[in-house]
């Protein structure tokens, strides 16, 4: 192997191999080649940031720090991560294979996430408490919980980074996140710009590893206060179990299947491009991805005639070349999975009406087609089973409330699309839904003024908004006696 770049981890202010001089690897998806090469953390790693976060949030320089200090430490942050949205983009790319245009954009974007929970540090108020006690002062304040482990998937890296860590140091926390062990290399660049943003060492240590023993020793560790989790439901029962331990707060944003709804009086151009973006974007890899689409059955032969042309037209290539509209999946794990899903579905009666393969001719790489699956029941597996990839399963219905039952009968509840010209039924649809997010005529907006997160089987809690500051703090009832007189003497009752 040649070229290959080495990382450390950031643990109190420092680049450090790890203790026992473990290392992995990961694969450029569009080549196939190893790229890099990680640290791999060790309990005693973990221990180290954990405590190196302990003692920088409790008494240390971040702790005397204003609201507003703390708030410009994040705003240089934002703006240091504007100034190198081309580099990171291009360096998540080549580690995940997602588009650079993408990538690029998403973490200029995702700066202004930071800006707004700079503006949002010394907004956190408490409350002064109309008291039924005479001569009795009581007011509430928020306290900064203390150590923060965030955990975070490889697909949307930085945006999931800013909204964890943006509320949690707004709010005086301290943060060890782990990033995923398949292509962690975008966040280690980004924690090149912690120092130079006067963030003092130990506010914030990454560590890269897999779920074991890294996952583990850092969601189980005693002096962790809160795990913001983003991943898979089987490493989140992980997660709860090691909680058990510390007693930490946890909250969870799992994956998705969201359906895609689409009425009978709907925009047909505008919803067949929403929908190949939240199917086809980022190659499906999204937790949002609204991989089931429901189609009212008088339009749904246009909407799919007009969709598949468009899917069979998408340009697939080097997610680093400009032209390239869809790229390689992440991991040979994704796409060994997807084409046994796929043949399963084809079993129990599932028709491929476009894709289904790996495109011919590229044979090096993690690349697979945009694949559109006409399933003619809801209990096929596929219908329910989270693929992340590119790929689409449709169905018909004929009533709004057979269209609410179909996208209700999952296990997921995170996201939802529906597209209809009609304002009453968009209501009653986005709240008959049992999804986190409701997307009415769009899919796949953010903003970090809004708050996302799921239901079922999709996790609980929520992030981004101004509410997520109070999720990050506690409060504190202060009772003051404003009265000269002594108390009384508490064995006589009056």
């Amino acid at each position: 192997m040649t070229d290959v770049q080495t990382y450390q981890m950031l643990i109190d202010g420092d680049w450090v191999e790890a203790s026992n001089g473990g290392t992995f690897d990961s694969v450029n998806p569009a080549t196939g080649a190893v790229w890099a090469r990680f640290a791999e953390a060790t309990e005693e790693d973990v221990d180290r940031a954990v405590r190196a976060a302990h003692r920088a949030g409790v008494g240390g320089e971040w702790a005397r720090m204003t609201a507003s200090q703390r708030g410009k430490c994040l705003r240089r942050l934002g703006d240091l991560l504007a100034d190198q949205s081309e580099a990171l983009g291009c360096t998540e790319t080549i580690d995940t294979g997602k588009m650079l245009t993408e990538t690029r954009w998403q973490a200029s974007y995702i700066a202004e996430f930071l800006h707004f929970y700079a503006g949002c540090a010394d907004k956190i108020a408490g409350d002064t408490l109309p008291i039924d006690k005479p001569d009795m002062f009581v007011f509430t304040r928020r306290e900064p919980l203390g150590v923060i482990a965030a955990v975070v998937p490889w697909n949307s890296q930085l945006f999931l980074t800013a909204v964890k860590i943006g509320p949690a140091l707004a709010a005086g926390n301290t943060v060890v996140l782990k990033t995923s062990e398949h292509a962690p290399a975008a966040i280690l660049e980004f924690g090149r710009l912690f120092a130079e943003a006067g963030f003092p060492p130990g506010v914030v240590n990454i560590v890269t590893g897999h779920g074991e023993p890294c996952g583990r020793a850092l969601t189980a560790h005693p002096l962790v206060a809160r795990i913001s989790f983003t991943g898979g439901p089987g490493a989140a029962r992980h997660v709860l179990e090691n909680s058990k331990s510390n007693f930490a707060e946890v909250s969870l944003e799992l994956g998705g299947k969201s359906p895609f709804i689409v009425f009978d009086d709907a925009d047909l151009d505008s919803a067949v491009n929403a929908s190949i973006a939240g199917i086809f974007g980022a190659t499906g890899q999204s937790c949002v991805a609204g991989s089931r689409l429901y189609l009212h059955e008088d339009i749904a032969d246009a909407f799919l005639a007009q969709m598949i042309a468009q899917a069979r037209a998408i340009r697939i290539g080097d997610p680093l070349d400009e032209t390239t509209q869809m790229g390689p999946l992440c991991t040979q794990g994704q796409l060994n999975h997807i084409e046994a899903e796929i043949a399963h579905a084809i079993t129990e009666g599932g028709t491929v009406l476009t894709g289904g393969a790996r495109p011919e001719g590229m044979d090096r790489g993690l690349y697979f087609q945009p694949t559109i699956i006409d399933c003619p029941r809801q209990d096929l597996r596929i219908v329910d089973t989270e693929l992340f990839g590119p790929v689409l399963c449709i169905q018909r219905f004929r009533t709004e409330d057979e269209a609410i039952a179909l996208a209700n009968d999952t296990q997921h509840g995170l996201a939802a699309g529906i597209f209809t010209r009609n304002g009453a039924r968009s209501l009653r649809v986005a709240n008959a839904v049992r999804a986190g997010i409701v997307w009415v005529n769009t899919y796949r907006a953010i903003s970090p003024i809004a708050e996302f997160g799921g239901v079922k089987g999709s996790g609980h809690g929520r992030e981004s908004g101004f509410q997520a500051m109070y999720d990050y703090t506690r409060p504190k009832t202060v009772w003051i006696n404003t009265s000269d007189e002594p108390m009384a003497n508490p064995f006589v009752m009056r």
